[in-house]
């Protein structure tokens, strides 16, 4: 019979996307923040670097030690960099913690 193992409540290397009419995108897994502006929005999540580009970005929720935020805007583009890229923390990051 299979031991019964107790379920992590950890959500460490699990990162998700749902985006809503290009107007409104949901992540997880959000790790850290370095900068964001109207164009652009530069995460880091547990899959690596996300730049969130397009125009009218706001920032609505961002809270890293869940790994939860919200963008809304016009989303046009979402770029993952090198995973293995080593991570700058920005001023809005270190404000964050």
């Amino acid at each position: 019979m299979p031991e019964n193992k107790p379920l992590s409540t950890k959500t460490k290397g699990r990162h998700s996307v749902v985006m809503q009419d290009c107007t409104k995108l949901s992540l997880s897994g959000v790790t850290d923040a370095d900068c964001f502006d109207e164009t652009q929005v530069r995460l880091f999540t547990e899959c690596g670097e996300l730049l969130v580009c397009g125009s009218g970005l706001h920032v609505n929720e961002m809270n890293v030690d869940t790994g939860n935020v919200t963008v809304e805007g016009e989303i046009r583009a979402l770029v993952y960099g090198d995973k293995s890229a080593k991570k700058r923390l920005g001023v809005l990051g270190r404000l964050l913690r």
